[in-house]
């Protein structure tokens, strides 16, 4: 996938390019790292690579399944869990996860269809705004949107430290791009 969002032709297109666009990114945070570079948390956070990326599968799925009339309650056992990969988890099965989790949520918008399509707002939880008595699939998918950015910015930066690989040449490494005099791709050491 090349580093921008190509051609759109409708919103709706445009708001899943823009998420894929994200999804993508934030996978490559991964690229080359080891099991245990995947784990650590080198910041004053607990935050990992890969515990991150799995953080952004979760809040996905459990939005596409608010979409599709599941439950709003929060689970905050999991909530906890899905930013620390477990024990024996690969980052190949967060990918596999993460892939699921695309096709379902563009099954769901393109069977909608309607990205004013509205969904009842949980109020029982403080992050909710009172104000709103919906959301619209419009909005859920610019909050995925927003929220992965977020969530790849900070692997970003987990990763710089890790191991000093910053986002272009680690996308010129998985896309093989050549070597210019302005981008080198990352090289494993």
């Amino acid at each position: 996938m090349p580093g921008q969002v190509g051609p759109i032709d409708s919103e709706q297109e445009g708001l899943l390019a823009y998420l894929a666009q994200m999804r993508y990114v934030l996978k490559l945070t991964a690229h080359g790292l080891t099991e245990e570079q995947l784990r650590a948390a080198p910041s004053a956070s607990p935050l990992s690579v890969g515990g991150l990326i799995k953080h952004c599968v979760s809040t996905e799925e459990n939005w596409i399944s608010t979409v599709r009339g599941g439950d709003q309650k929060p689970d905050f056992a999991a909530y906890q869990e899905n930013f620390a990969l477990a024990d024996g988890e690969t980052i190949e099965d967060v990918f596999a996860r993460y892939d699921r989790a695309a096709t379902e949520t563009e099954k769901t918008v393109t069977e909608i269809d309607d990205l004013g399509y509205r969904i009842p707002v949980d109020h029982s939880v403080p992050w909710n705004s009172k104000e709103m008595d919906h959301f619209t699939l419009r909005y859920i998918l610019l909050h995925l949107i927003q929220e992965t950015a977020r969530h790849a910015g900070h692997a970003d930066i987990i990763r710089e430290t890790v191991d000093g690989a910053t986002a272009f040449p680690l996308m010129a490494a998985a896309e093989g791009w050549p070597e210019t005099p302005w981008l080198k791709p990352w090289i494993k050491d």
